[in-house]
């Protein structure tokens, strides 16, 4: 697969938020459609609009949930499975951000920023492609 992760970037300076421009970026590869993964994914912005977990990093592990889950066929059967995933990838988005807080990412309480909107996302979209879509 080719990489994903400058369309990810060019979703978020379109005006996608941090969460639908990773989300969007790869839902189609999990049979969703960019309005639904748009529409789900808009109350994720700014760290759930509340400054907290990073939105490209929970649009990350939305794109984990499209990969891992067994559905509703079998509801919880992948939970903890999935958990898994989420733990691995917010490590690894801690290590490349600094953070996997947005108040953090944005400086909000030192006023020195440990990463930008744009690299939060780069960072998110390279741990989905490597995490979740090396086998394609």
């Amino acid at each position: 697969m080719e990489s994903r992760v400058e369309q990810a970037v060019a979703l978020h300076q379109k005006g996608y938020n941090c969460a639908q421009a990773i989300i969007c970026t790869y839902c189609d590869l999990f049979g969703v459609d960019e309005q639904t993964a748009y529409k789900m994914s808009e109350g994720f912005g700014l760290g759930m609009g509340m400054m907290e977990t990073c939105g490209a990093l929970t649009g990350g592990l939305m794109v984990a949930g499209l990969k891992n889950s067994a559905g509703v066929e079998e509801p919880g059967k992948t939970k903890g499975s999935t958990y898994k995933i989420n733990r691995a990838m917010g490590e690894a988005f801690q290590k490349a951000a600094g953070s996997m807080l947005c108040a953090e990412l944005k400086g909000r309480d030192t006023g020195t920023p440990l990463c930008s909107c744009e690299d939060c996302i780069r960072h998110g979209a390279k741990i989905v492609e490597e995490q979740l879509l090396s086998d394609r």
